[in-house]
């Protein structure tokens, strides 16, 4: 009878311990490097928590402080590895000064636009590779939402040759910030907050940020008139980080319920982007008669390639891990092009009139 009796009370202990976690609530601060009120880039940290409280049932709440918050726009690896965060929201080739290899997870020059980024993230390895990368800093990442395609930036004077880049100012972070400094371009980061103020005051004589959905708001084209195609960021993906130590205290359900909401909310981004960016360009084309479209010469886009190869064969020699994440995404964009190629880029090739 003892035995029973021990046996029952161990038993109910473990039945009411187990309804106490599933009623716990938990409390995590989210840090991005966007500030406040961003458009698509803002609304998807806000979908993913709203997303993320609802499925749990109120048990996950996620709150959200902005770069005018925390005052480290720039530094939201630091802020989430060192425990002040739990959560960021950011991009990962902000971070290429401290983790060289975490550039390559945001997007690679003429490498894979965002479906086959996508495809690799989850379904070729990327996401293996990603958290190689991030693991020795104690941090689990996730994809954070895609912007397509970016535009190849702003410019006050046309560029119709190689010479015309050199010596010129231009905000462009990432490899391709590394990829035009070695072309003769004085290349700078600036937050997002102090571009607009920077190209006015003539600090830069350029820069590239996303695309219309978000440079319509900032007034580039007020100042700058030729807007280029791109060449550098043909799927830029921005990155949830999580840290471990957070991610590990949370129950089973409620990981995999932040998780889903990550990946919805980066899924929302892609459509929201690709939705804003269709009208925002017609209203610019309709309002500002002035902004010029251009597409860089050859000579210019044979060059950023070549410069880019190169690079990319010094990275690979000089870092066993950079060297496998970037041949597998060249293995896997070899396969994916391929169907890329007859699908997307023929019917859009011999189908489509405008």
């Amino acid at each position: 009878m003892r035995k029973l009796i021990v046996a029952t009370l161990a038993l109910a202990a473990t039945l009411a311990t187990a309804s106490a976690l599933a009623e716990e609530t938990y409390n995590l601060r989210l840090a991005e490097t966007w500030g406040p009120n961003s458009p698509i880039l803002g609304d998807t940290t806000k979908h993913m928590a709203e997303m993320a409280e609802t499925m749990s049932g109120g048990r996950l709440k996620i709150r959200i402080d902005s770069s005018n918050k925390h005052k480290a726009p720039f530094g939201i690896f630091d802020l989430v590895r060192n425990g002040q965060y739990d959560m960021g929201h950011t991009a990962s080739y902000y971070y290429k000064g401290s983790i060289p290899n975490a550039m390559y997870f945001t997007t690679t020059p003429f490498g894979m636009i965002a479906p086959e980024q996508y495809a690799w993230f989850y379904h070729g390895g990327g996401m293996e590779l990603a958290q190689k990368v991030y693991q020795p800093f104690g941090l689990l990442s996730f994809p954070g939402g895609n912007t397509g395609n970016q535009m190849g930036g702003w410019f006050r004077e046309e560029i119709t040759s190689l010479d015309d880049l050199k010596g010129i100012k231009m905000r462009t972070p990432g490899f391709a910030g590394e990829v035009m400094s070695e072309l003769g371009v004085a290349v700078t980061n600036i937050p997002p907050g102090e571009l607009y103020s920077a190209l006015e005051r003539g600090t830069i004589d350029a820069l590239e940020w996303v695309g219309p959905a978000l440079d319509l708001q900032m007034g580039f084209h007020q100042i700058a008139k030729y807007y280029y195609s791109g060449w550098q960021e043909p799927g830029a993906e921005t990155q949830f980080l999580i840290n471990e130590k957070t991610w590990n205290k949370l129950p089973e359900d409620l990981q995999e319920i932040l998780r889903v909401a990550m990946r919805t909310a980066a899924y929302d981004m892609y459509i929201q982007s690709t939705h804003e960016s269709g009208v925002a360009w017609s209203r610019m084309q309709q309002d500002y008669p002035d902004v010029t479209h251009k597409i860089f010469p050859p000579e210019v886009i044979s060059a950023l390639r070549d410069v880019t190869e190169r690079l990319l064969k010094e990275a690979s020699d000089a870092d066993p891990l950079a060297k496998e994440i970037i041949t597998s995404q060249h293995e896997y964009l070899k396969q994916v092009r391929q169907w890329t190629n007859i699908s997307d880029k023929a019917y859009l090739n011999s189908v489509v009139n405008e």
